[in-house]
């Protein structure tokens, strides 16, 4: 396990050398899924890993469009719904782009997902990936609202879209249901931030346009992890239900609250979107007209729309391995130095043989 980690962390080395331009291409198709191979590697060593690796995570208050925001970037309806807490584990997010085989018919067996908690099996319907969340999350969290914090953790494989990887951290709440204690919000608030505090994480603070922003939870926790903004990127989301006479334009600009990564306006489905099945296609549809559509907006399309959010995703993600990979690199060393070390202490491997014959001359000698 370790010389896998340590082949791909060489192999990122490698691809982040070379000309700026060629780098960058090859960076971001290679060296995310990568990132994810570690990942993956790291999630099966528990605890004992002491490497934080570059990863995306979504913070937000309930209700504030993060599922809606995941799915759009996916294309597909797949998480949990309800008027309740719905992410109640994190879920690490995979999004593995690959390419649409030809000799199949559109859309058939081009896009599924995978759990790491079954290997080797694929989930074409996405009916039953929300299912089998659900179903994880009640393994372990019970079925009343609990939460914990061991993840869930999803690759989907689709050639809509970019090479991402993202976590979905429950909903800041502040009123306890079901199972839930009393402190749940400090406990919510405690969990966003073990994964927000370490240097490698961006975070992807998600505030609704119909609420307070200057008030955003989402905006205050990442204050607390990221006092100057060098790691957040701000998502304004319901833009199309907001109070008449009133815009985010400001905001979007950064004139409000300033992010280095800038912020990103998008417009959800609503619950009655939901409710009547339309799909996501419609939904894109939908904001690129409401958009093209509203004066306040025209000149700010390249922070507009989720498409622009996931091409800002990617390109942010890929820098960031960039600028961690060379530390990354030495800790994993590091590590394998200090490993071999502990495993030369034990000597030579010494193999027993276990005579299992009834009588043997030589055991009874």
């Amino acid at each position: 396990m370790a010389d896998e980690a340590a082949a791909a962390a060489a192999a990122a080395a490698a691809a982040a050398g070379g000309s700026s331009s060629s780098a960058a291409a090859v960076v971001g198709i290679t060296v995310i899924p990568i990132v994810n191979k570690l990942q993956d590697i790291f999630a099966q060593l528990g605890s004992s890993s002491t490497i934080d690796l570059p990863q995306v995570a979504v913070v937000g208050s309930q209700s504030s469009g993060k599922s809606s925001v995941l799915e759009a970037l996916v294309g597909r309806d797949f998480l949990p719904r309800g008027s309740d807490i719905c992410t109640r584990r994190p879920l690490v997010l995979q999004l593995v782009h690959s390419p649409r085989r030809p000799d199949a018919s559109a859309g058939e067996g081009d896009e599924w997902g995978e759990f790491l908690h079954i290997p080797g099996r694929r989930f074409y319907d996405f009916g039953e990936i929300r299912r089998e969340i659900q179903a994880e999350t009640d393994r372990e969290a019970g079925g009343n609202k609990g939460i914990s914090d061991k993840q869930i953790r999803l690759k989907i494989f689709s050639p809509n879209v970019l090479n991402i990887t993202l976590v979905d951290l429950p909903g800041i709440t502040k009123v306890p249901v079901g199972d839930q204690p009393s402190d749940i919000e400090a406990r919510i608030r405690t969990l966003i931030l073990s994964y927000i505090k370490h240097k490698t994480c961006i975070i992807l603070a998600v505030s609704p346009a119909n609420a307070d922003l200057a008030n955003s939870d989402a905006l205050q926790m990442a204050r607390v992890a990221d006092p100057d903004g060098s790691r957040t990127i701000g998502v304004i989301t319901k833009l199309d239900i907001m109070d008449r006479g009133t815009d985010a334009r400001d905001f979007l600009l950064g004139k409000v609250i300033p992010l280095r990564l800038g912020y990103v306006g998008v417009v959800n489905r609503s619950q009655q979107d939901i409710n009547l099945n339309r799909s996501i296609k419609d939904a894109l549809a939908y904001e690129e007209n409401f958009f093209r559509n509203q004066p306040v907006y025209h000149g700010l399309s390249h922070c507009c729309g989720v498409p622009q959010l996931a091409k800002k995703l990617n390109q942010i993600l890929v820098q960031h391995i960039r600028t961690v990979l060379p530390g990354l690199k030495s800790r994993i060393s590091a590590q394998l130095t200090s490993v071999a070390k502990e495993l030369a202490a034990y000597g030579d491997v010494v193999e027993s043989k276990v005579c299992l014959s009834i009588g043997c001359i030589n055991c009874i000698t």
